[in-house]
């Protein structure tokens, strides 16, 4: 499995934030091979972002050369290059 870490930060305030991530998320839901994906936000920051696990690189390659992954700077206002981490997820504490 992959772990996806995007931090971002955004003009848009909260509410409108929020309300824009849950008219998208069947979009999400609907993707292949996304195992879960957490909408997180940096208190010390003000950043927003999501926690993505793959079940596969590959999937993750797929999702990141999608049209609603380029998608993501303008629907959320993004105002600077966000930062992305891509780890292997080794094993897991829970099934």
């Amino acid at each position: 499995m992959i772990l996806q870490i995007i931090r971002l930060k955004s003009k848009m305030p909260e509410e409108e934030l929020l309300k824009k991530a849950k008219e998208r998320e069947p979009h999400f839901k609907a993707i292949p091979g996304l195992i879960q994906k957490y909408y997180v936000k940096t208190p010390e920051t003000g950043e927003y972002g999501g926690i993505y696990v793959w079940d596969t690189a590959e999937s993750l390659q797929k999702y990141r050369q999608s049209d609603l992954a380029k998608s993501i700077p303008e629907a959320y206002e993004i105002i600077e290059a966000p930062s992305v981490e891509i780890m292997n997820i080794l094993f897991q504490l829970r099934t």
